[in-house]
Order: structure tokens, then sequence, then C-alpha cells
């Protein structure tokens, strides 16, 4: 027990002799002295030229140092200033081995960091280099002994870091950063930093404040944050708890205004575990907030991530406003200022889940869930809605989109045209996953009004398919069905159709105001193109459309008036009635357009009319919007009560003709006309019809006359009207 005492009195002993030595050096000797020396050090081994202009001091309880007007310039530019550094550690601490810091403040910090035309940063100049630097590392990597690793090694496990920091300040500190070579120029100023009590495993309180500046584009950030932080022994697992950060930004991106946003809530991580977790955290920005909680397991690629994130309603175009970014007119300008958004997340490893999902745009709510793989980016998307007006998104109307357009085309010059772009980026999609079904119980869009619409969308290995859209359309209903192979860059496009029953009248008057046709239309669209590009698309196209327009009319073209024009010619009259109308009833018109790059082409058209067949060919040219078809209209009954369009024997069997030519943007209703210079051939048929009447009759004169008494006396009644009838056919 002596050995002990005397060792334990011989260890206090040092531990005494310890402190007086380090009090007497502190009170002895003055670190100022040495100023010269240590700037001389700093110079010879970099290319620094360092300036102590103020005072060095020590302390003893406790142990630190402190230095005042610090100047570090490099070519005679200023790189580092410093006002005041104050580092101090627990003298006790260091005689009980367990190190602390008792205060470290660091005032007035000024770096100015720059980067040449030639991309080099000024920070890289601060060592020099050494001649035959690189061939003295290549020898040494060459010297290096090869070891292989061994497998029965076991990892030294760290101690614990017993870290204690009394109290850290920084304030007034700021770096300047300007690069050259881009022009950009990015400072951070106003920086202070205060914490105390900092012990691993226990919370301490943490104050930041800065601003962040960019040059070009002039944009600022104000920001104030504090929170409760937290760590453990072994650095591996971390606690925000309380936090309430602020910021406010203002610049060119923000039309010069001030924006207010906000985060709140608490953060965990565990490292060693690889959980996170995200509670009661809440950011706005404006008007819009954001809410969630969410926990991750896993920080490799194939993530666990559950909770919920929830956007309360609020309005588009004041939130915009709120940034000072331009207004979004909308033909309804009530619309976009009641957006919301609501879901669950969950779902398995690698992979993304939104369950109850709810959006809401205005009057409009979409319920359903989406998923998103994590891994291969696969998509997927279940939606279903109410009623949603589309027109009330659109841009006003302005009163040029009103004006009448003028009948000629305008012209533009080959050199004012913009080259024409591709249409889809097809490595995209390439790399798309896709499984989309979305359905809505009405869409009102050009103002024409959809019902039960259901649209299944799938994309893999670059082939997307609309396998589904269809809906209810003016007491009818429609399907359509397309493919896209976008494996090559010659994309292949394969679109199908079905239109059945649709009212044709309500559906052009609201579509574009037309009050042009009548009826129940089926029709059937089969197409198939190549290209990505919509000029590309329309010359490959190749395939055929069937339409049949059921018990329909012309609502705005009266053919029975430009019938009986050609038949009152033929019958040397003039038209008396002046009340025609102008409409055309007319039943089961049908035919088929064959579809050739940009010209459609028709050569069956038929319709039944009163008293009247229409039969018709002709073509579409979609590329110069032109029209040229011819219609003839063969008489095979009573056309009209007007005197002058009665039909005689030799006017019955005739064709009138019809042409419809000219631009299809103008006036539908008036590319049709009564065609006068293929009619003279009908006068012809008629003229010939006629003179054959007229001699049949004289021939049946003649022979009743002169021949059909004697056959009669000489071979009875019955036997002569036979021979009488032989002859007038040969004769004829």
């Amino acid at each position: 027990m002596k050995a002990v005492r005397n060792i334990v009195l011989a260890l206090f002993g040092l531990m005494v002799f310890a402190v007086v030595a380090v009090g007497v050096a502190i009170l002895v000797i003055d670190p100022n002295t040495y100023k010269p020396q240590i700037e001389q050090v700093v110079e010879d081994n970099t290319n620094l030229d360092l300036i102590l202009a103020g005072n060095i001091g020590w302390s003893f309880i406790p142990l630190g140092l402190e230095l005042n007007n610090v100047e570090a310039t490099l070519d005679g530019e200023r790189l580092v200033k410093l006002d005041q550094l104050i580092a101090q550690v627990n003298f006790w601490s260091l005689i009980t081995m367990s190190p602390q810091v008792d205060t470290f403040v660091l005032d007035g910090l000024d770096a100015r960091l720059s980067v040449a035309k030639n991309g080099t940063g000024n920070w890289t100049r601060v060592m020099p280099e050494p001649a035959g630097e690189a061939n003295a590392t290549e020898q040494a990597a060459e010297a290096q002994p090869e070891t292989a690793p061994t497998d029965d090694a076991e990892p030294t496990a760290s101690a614990p870091l017993n870290f204690n920091v009394e109290d850290v300040r920084i304030t007034n500190a700021q770096v300047h950063y300007d690069d050259l070579s881009s022009g950009q120029s990015i400072t951070l100023e106003d920086f202070s930093l205060a914490a105390s009590q900092i012990k691993l495993g226990q919370q301490f309180p943490l104050e930041l404040a800065f601003r962040f500046s960019t040059g070009e584009p002039a944009f600022a950030v104000d920001g104030r944050i504090n929170a409760q932080l937290a760590a453990n022994e072994a650095l591996s697992e971390f606690e925000v708890s309380g936090l309430d950060s602020q910021f406010e930004l203002s610049g060119k991106p923000f039309g010069e205004k001030t924006v207010q946003t906000r985060l709140t809530g608490a953060i965990k991580a565990n490292l060693e575990n690889q959980t996170a977790m995200l509670t009661n955290l809440r950011a706005t920005l404006a008007n819009l907030e954001l809410n969630t909680n969410l926990s991750v397991s896993g920080f490799g690629d194939q993530p666990t991530i559950s909770g919920d994130l929830k956007i309360p309603e609020f309005s588009l175009k004041q939130l915009l406003s709120n940034l000072g970014q331009a207004e979004i007119e909308t033909d309804d300008p009530d619309v976009l200022n009641a957006l919301g958004f609501s879901t669950s997340i969950g779902g398995p490893s690698g992979k993304l889940e939104l369950s109850s999902l709810i959006i809401k745009v205005d009057d409009t709510t979409f319920n359903g869930m989406a998923s998103y793989g994590l891994a291969n980016q696969a998509i997927g998307l279940k939606l279903t809605g109410d009623s949603f007006n589309a027109d009330r998104y659109l841009p006003p109307t302005s009163e040029e989109d009103t004006a009448p357009s003028s009948a000629e085309p305008s012209k533009t010059s080959a050199a004012g045209q913009t080259e024409e772009g591709d249409l889809l980026p097809l490595q995209t999609l390439r790399e798309l996953a896709l499984d989309i079904n979305l359905g809505l119980s009405e869409l009102v869009v050009s103002n024409l009004t959809i019902n039960d619409i259901k649209s299944v969308i799938t994309a893999n290995n670059g082939i997307l398919k609309l396998s589904e859209f269809s809906g209810k359309l003016y007491d009818g209903s429609f399907t359509t069905n397309a493919t896209l192979d976008a494996r090559t860059d010659n994309p292949a496009w394969v679109i199908g159709s079905k239109v059945t029953n649709v009212k044709t009248l309500p559906m052009l008057k609201d579509l574009a105001e037309l009050d042009l046709l009548s009826g129940a239309a089926n029709i059937n669209i089969d197409v198939k193109t190549q290209g990505n590009r919509v000029s590309v698309l329309r010359e490959k196209a190749n395939g055929e459309i069937n339409f049949n327009l059921a018990e329909g009319q012309f609502t705005r073209m009266n053919i029975t008036r430009m019938a009986c024009q050609g038949i009152a010619l033929a019958n040397g009259e003039s038209l008396s009635t002046s009340d025609w109308g102008t409409s055309t009833p007319f039943n089961d018109m049908k035919g088929t357009l064959k579809i050739d790059g940009n010209t459609l082409n028709n050569t069956d058209l038929v319709a039944a009319l009163a008293g009247m067949e229409l039969r018709g060919d002709g073509s579409v040219d979609l590329k110069a919007s032109d029209l040229n078809y011819e219609i003839g209209l063969r008489v095979v009954g009573e056309v009209h009560r007007d005197n002058a369009c009665r039909v005689t024997d030799y006017v019955k069997g005739a064709v009138i003709p019809v042409e419809c030519r000219g631009n299809f943007s103008e006036d539908p209703a008036k590319l049709c006309s009564f065609d006068g210079s293929r009619f003279r051939d009908t006068l012809k048929t008629m003229a010939a019809n006629a003179a054959r009447k007229k001699a049949e009759e004289k021939i049946d004169k003649a022979i009743d006359e002169k021949v059909g008494k004697k056959l009669e006396e000489k071979l009875g009644s019955e036997s002569g009207d036979k021979v009488k009838d032989a002859l007038k056919g040969l004769f004829k």
C-alpha cells in the first residue's frame, strides 16, 4: 500500500509540476515576439504572404490561444482575412485525459475564392508544386510492395469519440466566389453560428443565420435556422428536433419580389440501421404548404418508404403572383384557385406506392392510386375523376381569334419559315415503362361533351399502346386504339377507331359552330404511317375510312334546287319557286375514303335523295386544304313541286352534275354548286332521248294507221297485234 501511495503522490506531483510549468511558460513567453518567424515559415513553405497585424494572446485556464487581425494574401491579392480567432481547451480535461473544447470563436472571416478564365482556382496555388513531384510519386508507387488482403483479418473497432465543446461561435463570416470562366459570382455573407453544451449522446441547441446571393441572375437567400441537434458517440445516429428554419428569397427569378418560405419538423437518421424518419415535417412557400410524415428503411437502391403526404388546397394563380411569375390567363378567371393533393405512401422494397390518392382541381376530384419502381422507373397509375371542363383552362379568346379569316391564305417566305422538329423524344419513349388506366365521367373539350371516358395506356421496351380510349358522345359512342413502335428512328404508327351513331349536327355546332350536316354517323378508321414529324406522318399515311350517315340532311346546302336548275334548263323554262329552303334531306349516305399520303380519295359516294340518287367521287388534298369533288344526281322520280322542275320522260334517268371545289377552310356551304359545263353533255343525252321518243311515236302511229288494220283483217286481232309489235321493235 505504501508503494501505491508513493506512485499516486508522484503522479500528483507531476501534474502539479505540469500545471506550474505551463503557467510559467504562458507568463514568461510572449508569442508576439515570434511573429516574424511565423510569417517567414508560412512564406517559405507556401505561396502565401502571412500578415499577423494584431495581438497574439495566451490564456491559462482555460488553456487557449487568441489571434487578432490576421491576413493571408496570394500574389498580392487577399485570400483570407480574420479579425479574431479564439481557441480554448479546458485545461483540467487535458489532465484527466478527456479533452474538452471550452470555447471556439471565429469572427470576421473573409475568404476570397476565384476561378480564372482557364478554369484554375486560386486556392490550388496556395502550395508550391515541387519539381519532379510527378516522378517521385510514380517511383514511390513502384516501390510500394503489394500486399494481398487477408480474409482472416478482423476489423479494428474504433473506440467511441469523447467529444465535448462548451461554446462555438462564428460571427460576421463571408466567402466570395468569382468564376471568370462563366461570369458567375456567389457570395455567402453575414454568416453566424452559435452552439453550446455540445456533447455526443445528448441534445444541444444550434442557431444559424446567413445571406447567400448570386450575381447572374441576381438572386439572394436570407436564412435563419434554429434546431436541437444530437448525435451518438459512434456518430452513426443523428437527430434534428424542434427544427424551425425561415428563408427569404428575392431577386430576378421572383420578379424582384421577396418570397417567404419555412421548414419545421423533426428528422432522425440511423446510418448503421439505414433508417430515417421525417416527423411532422411542414414546408411552406408563399401560400403553398406541404405536410408529411415519412419513414425510410434502407439507403440503397431498394429502400422501403412509408408515410403520408398532403398539400392543402391552394391557389396556383396566387402562388405565381407571390413568386413574381407571369399570370396564367384562362378563359375562366376562377379556375386554378383550388388545387390540392393527398396520399398515403407505402409499398414493398424498391417500389413507391401511393394509395388513397386524391387530386383536387377546382370543382373536379380525382381518386385512385399510383406506383413508381425505383430501379426500373416503371410508372403505374389508376385514376378516375368526376367532371372536368378543359375549355375553362384554355387561354381567353382574343379579338384576333374571333375576327373572320381572309379567303386568301397567308403566305410565308421560305426564309421566314421555322424548320420542323421531331415530334417525340424517341430515346425517352424507349425507356418508359407505363401502365396507366384513366377514367372520367364527363369531359368538356373544344366545347364537346364526352361521357364515360376510359383510357388504358401501356409502354414497354419502346412499344406504346393505347389499347382503349372510349366514351359516349352525342347519343353515340366511340372507341380508339393505337400502337406506336418507337424501337427504331423511323417509328411505326397503327391507328384504329370506330364511331357508332354519333349525331353530327349538335357535335359540329359545339365543336366549330357549323350548322352543316345532320345524321347519325358511323365511321370506321384504319390508318398506318411512319415517321417522327407531322409532315412525314401525313406523307406516309395509308389506310381507309368507311362512313355511313343515316337519315341525315345537308342543313346549309339545297342540292334539290341545284338539280332543279338543270331540269328547268332542260325543259326550257325558269324556276318560279323562291323559297327553296337551305337544307336537303337524304337517306344512308355512305362511302369509303382511301388514304394515300396527304390525299383522301373517294369513288363510291352514294346517297338517296327525294326523287334522286346521289353518286360522287373526288379527292381532298390535306396539305393544300383543297377539295375537288364531282357529284351526279340521277333523276329517278319527282324532285320538286315547281312545274319547271317536272320530270318528263326524257328527263327521267338523266344525271344532273354538281361540283364541290375550293379551299375547305372557307365556308363549306359555298363550295358546291350546279355544274353548267358538264350539264351540256346531259342536255345532249336529253335531246337524243327526246328525238328517239318522237321517232318511236311516229313509227308507232304509222304502223297502227297503215299496217295494223290489214294485219288484223288477215291474221286476226291477237296474231295481228303480235306482228304489229314485232314491226315496231324492228324499226326502233
